[in-house]
């Protein structure tokens, strides 16, 4: 196993050594870059209402116990999983309440981060530099040194980091994970999403691993692509299937179970191969329009967040949740169209129609009602409220069918699990 790592480490490096020189790794907000709108409004706000039931359960616990949290980041990369992390609000908060963090300073004992990359923990650690409670390292996660430290209440990777892994390095890592925690420990793991849209050019019907030669062609601007010196390297592609046989794996080898508690789909149709169409052709720059729709004080061409989604044969299940999902994006998107022709300059019009949608799917009923409420409503405010009101909320909608129309198959460019680790 290790020899296989030294093969992949210098050429995983260089990519991201490359991308942190480019400037794209910097913490900026906007329509572009590492840090664009739709990572952070709807990327790390997906993953963080996934699995805050599960921390705050652990955080609950620590507190009756007057104990505080430990957490692992393996593969930190530029500390964003901290971010990411601390970043989590302890419940959905209403109209008039302040949102109030799940892990609160005082809460947290120790964070430690292990990256294979200099350059990124260099980043890491310039970012969080007077943070005495925050560690992090230049190591290989595989040399398994976590093990000679106390046992950890997290153990946590973000945006692929497991993806660079085969899947028996992958039962490894977690069957030493399951050895080295406590009972109840949570464990979340991160991978590429195997029948991501963004790359349907290679899907695959075969059971076995799958690796992709992954570009971080999307930090360039379009027109500076062909000419950049982008390199690649193999990222693993997951489904449910695959993950689940993983941990499978993971308990043979550490006699340890290990419970699945939940799989989910991020960035279906915003990911950032979404707008390269490199992996597939027929791919339309949906993330490029999201990213307007929440950016301040932009107006966003609405129909260019129209979904024209091409089925591939051979893959009945996949083309129906796709159907249905761009079917159900697009109904939103359109009725948002409508109703901005309708209500968008009418400051008299407050009260909603009857319920005319009750065919729709839930998600989708209360999304489209909602634009209607919002469109309703903020036609008199001053300002620009379609830009800074209207768009953002129908981000916030589809986002939301996201969140409750995906599978938790494979299907978003991220396939996050939620495991517990039973002793």
């Amino acid at each position: 196993m290790n020899e296989k790592i030294e093969d992949i480490t210098d050429d995983t490096r260089k990519p991201y050594s490359a991308a942190v020189n480019t400037g794209q790794y910097i913490k900026k907000t906007g329509l572009t870059g590492k840090y664009d709108n739709v990572r952070r409004f709807w990327e790390d706000e997906v993953t963080r209402l996934c699995i805050r039931p599960f921390l705050k359960k652990i955080v609950d616990r620590k507190a009756q116990r007057l104990e505080r949290l430990r957490i692992l980041d393996v593969g930190c990369g530029g500390g964003d999983g901290y971010d990411l992390l601390m970043g989590i609000t302890a419940k959905d908060v209403g109209i008039y309440e302040y949102a109030v963090d799940l892990i609160n300073p005082e809460q947290l004992g120790f964070y430690r981060g292990i990256d294979i990359n200099p350059d990124l923990i260099e980043q890491a650690r310039e970012q969080h530099s007077l943070n005495s409670k925050v560690v992090f390292e230049c190591g290989d996660c595989f040399d398994s040194s976590f093990t000679n430290s106390k046992p950890f209440d997290v153990y946590f990777t973000s945006y692929g980091t497991i993806s660079h892994f085969t899947a028996d390095q992958t039962a490894a890592l977690i069957s030493d994970i399951a050895e080295h925690s406590e009972n109840d420990a949570i464990l979340i793991i991160d991978w590429l999403g195997r029948y991501s849209y963004e790359w349907q050019d290679l899907w695959s019907a075969d059971r076995k691993e799958q690796f992709m030669d992954y570009r971080i062609s999307y930090i360039y601007p379009p027109d500076e692509r062909d000419k950049a010196d982008i390199q690649s390297f193999p990222l693993r592609l997951t489904c449910r299937e695959g993950a689940t046989s993983i941990i499978k794996e993971a308990r043979r080898l550490s006699g340890v179970d290990i419970k699945v508690k939940k799989y989910f789909d991020r960035s279906i149709f915003v990911g950032r191969h979404i707008d390269t169409a490199e992996y597939n052709r027929n791919c339309t720059p949906l993330r490029e329009a999201v990213n307007s729709l929440l950016e301040p004080n932009l107006r966003t061409d609405l129909n260019t967040l129209i979904v024209d989604y091409v089925p591939r044969e051979g893959f009945r299940e996949l083309n129906r949740f796709f159907d249905k999902f761009s079917s159900s994006w697009n109904t939103l998107v359109n009725h948002t169209i409508d109703f901005l022709a309708k209500f968008g300059n009418d400051t008299k019009s407050t009260e909603c129609g009857s319920d005319i949608y009750h065919f729709y799917p839930e998600p989708l009923r209360q999304a489209v009602q909602t634009m209607e409420k919002v469109i309703r409503s903020t036609g008199g405010l001053p300002g620009d409220s379609r830009a800074n009101i209207i768009e953002p909320q129908l981000a916030y909608a589809l986002r939301k069918l996201e969140m409750e129309l995906q599978t938790g198959d494979g299907v978003g460019h991220g396939l996050v699990g939620v495991f517990e680790i039973k002793k």
